[in-house]
């Protein structure tokens, strides 16, 4: 394996703990204005510094994703179907290798559909797609689609995954199921778990738990983040099992911290933001950042008698998280 194709990895997939934490964002690509990612750029900008790499397509990297960021950019390059068509199976590669190397792109993410009508046309470009990526050292990441007609247990998803593998691409995207490590244990590349639909907090935060127990690198959650009521909360909470190894209840319970601080990402109001950063009472600025007066330039070692120090007042809010927007 190059050296450019195990840096680009390595960025995905942290080399420190083996981990992964991927938010999922290319949904528009066949579901359009999905329920709160009408607005991309707005969805992106608060939890961009949150994840290890973020799923997007072409489209939405280049107009909503600040070309600023150092996050490792995972590019959709499958397509072709939409949730009114026919059948969603019917998906071919829609960006070239030329495309994905301009955008910088640190993996390329396309579908295959094994068991569905169109299961011989997405495997085969699995295997073109891979031939073309490995020229340039870009790795390739396989997600194992599935239909309504297709079950996620662990006899189909090892199938799944294994055709992924087989065909070379260097992560695989699945489900969590039922008796899941066999699932991993069959699959020779990393596994991260798709988030899947809207559940509750508490449910995606077992799942992220399940999924990292059963042998599984990371998570690649979107829905489940930021159709949250919180999706900083969330996000955060998700990382902190991802990558601090919390419990589900650790992690549910800094959801919920985190929910209360809710004014610490964003203020607007003059009472939460000017004492945050400036304090125009005497007492309180004279002492700690500037002293002009004979008895407070004294040197340290001889306090003066008399004078209280400033203390810190710990009711005041916390400084904010400063935001990407």
């Amino acid at each position: 394996m190059d050296w450019g194709l195990k840096n680009r990895l390595s960025g995905i997939i942290k080399a420190q703990n083996n981990r992964a934490l991927m938010l999922a964002i290319d949904h528009g690509y066949f579901l359009g204005p999905t329920e709160k990612l009408e607005n991309p750029k707005k969805v992106i900008a608060p939890l961009l510094k949150y994840c290890d790499s973020l799923m997007v397509t072409r489209g939405v990297q280049r107009t909503c994703v600040p070309n600023s960021t150092d996050v490792p950019m995972v590019l959709r390059v499958s397509g072709g179907a939409s949730i009114i068509g026919e059948d969603l199976s019917q998906e071919d590669i829609t960006v070239s290798i030329k495309d994905a190397v301009r955008l910088n792109a640190s993996a390329l993410a396309m579908s295959i559909f094994v068991g569905s009508k169109y299961e011989h046309k997405s495997i085969v470009n699995l295997g073109k797609l891979v031939n073309d990526a490995e020229e340039f050292g870009i790795p390739v990441l396989a997600v194992t689609a599935v239909g309504k007609e297709l079950g996620k247990d662990a006899r189909y998803l090892s199938l799944a995954c294994r055709i992924a593998a087989e065909q070379g691409a260097h992560i695989v995207k699945t489900y969590y199921c039922d008796n899941f490590e066999k699932v991993v244990e069959s699959c020779p590349v990393p596994i991260i778990v798709a988030g899947g639909k809207k559940i509750s907090e508490l449910d995606a935060l077992r799942l992220t738990y399940n999924a990292i127990k059963g042998g599984a690198v990371g998570v690649d959650m979107g829905r489940n983040i930021w159709q949250s009521e919180y999706p900083v909360a969330m996000i955060r909470a998700v990382r902190s099992i991802v990558h601090g190894n919390a419990t589900v209840e650790q992690a549910y319970k800094l959801y919920q911290t985190l929910q209360s601080e809710k004014p610490q990402f964003k203020s607007n109001t003059p009472n939460q933001t000017k004492p945050q950063f400036k304090s125009n009472t005497p007492n309180q600025t004279k002492p700690q950042f500037k002293s002009n007066t004979p008895n407070q330039t004294k040197p340290q070692s001889k306090p003066v008698e008399n004078k209280p120090k400033p203390t810190t007042d710990s009711s005041k809010p916390n400084k904010p998280i400063k935001s990407n927007n």
